[in-house]
């Protein structure tokens, strides 16, 4: 899994053997950073990453000169993984916690830019999450929520949805407030 642009571009974040986690191909993470380039500024944009896994996309965007990442996942080795690559590429405006992503939601006041999702694909409250998203406050005022997912959801119906995008298996929804 390498970084595909920015400071860290090349650099290699090596998975452990144990990891329990599907990362993102870098296939879709590079087709996801190219729509992204075109909706928001990724340069001084505050990014949640929930369900943060490697951390590959909070690390990429922080690379692309993101003002803050915070990374939330609730497993010990993920949450440990992110933290060896934010001391390793000395990435001081990343921060990583150790808690349940929905929990997370409900229970934080504060706002981002940019929110991330990559929930497992078969997890059973997956739907709902970006209605959990879009009624906190996790989304600041124009900001854009990602939901990675699988083939079988389709969020086109929900009223904030504004697209969806496709690579191989890998969809990635883009929900806004406005």
């Amino acid at each position: 899994m390498r970084i595909i642009s920015g400071t860290l571009k090349g650099r290699s974040l090596q998975v452990p053997k144990n990891f329990d986690g599907r990362p993102t191909t870098d296939f879709a993470r590079e087709g996801l950073f190219n729509v992204l380039n075109n909706l928001v500024t990724l340069q001084h944009c505050t990014v949640l990453d929930l369900f943060a896994g490697t951390g590959a996309f909070g690390i990429e965007c922080l690379s692309r000169g993101s003002q803050s990442v915070l990374f939330v996942d609730l497993a010990p080795l993920h949450v440990r993984f992110i933290g060896e690559n934010l001391r390793t590429y000395d990435l001081k405006n990343g921060s990583v916690i150790k808690q349940d992503v929905l929990k997370f939601i409900k229970q934080t006041s504060a706002s981002y830019d940019l929110v991330f999702a990559d929930p497992p694909y078969d997890m059973k409250d997956l739907e709902s999450i970006p209605e959990l998203v879009l009624a906190s406050s996790l989304l600041s005022d124009g900001g854009l929520f990602v939901l990675e997912h699988g083939k079988r959801n389709d969020f086109s119906a929900h009223p904030h949805f504004v697209q969806e995008r496709s690579y191989s298996s890998v969809r990635f929804s883009f929900f806004s407030k406005q």
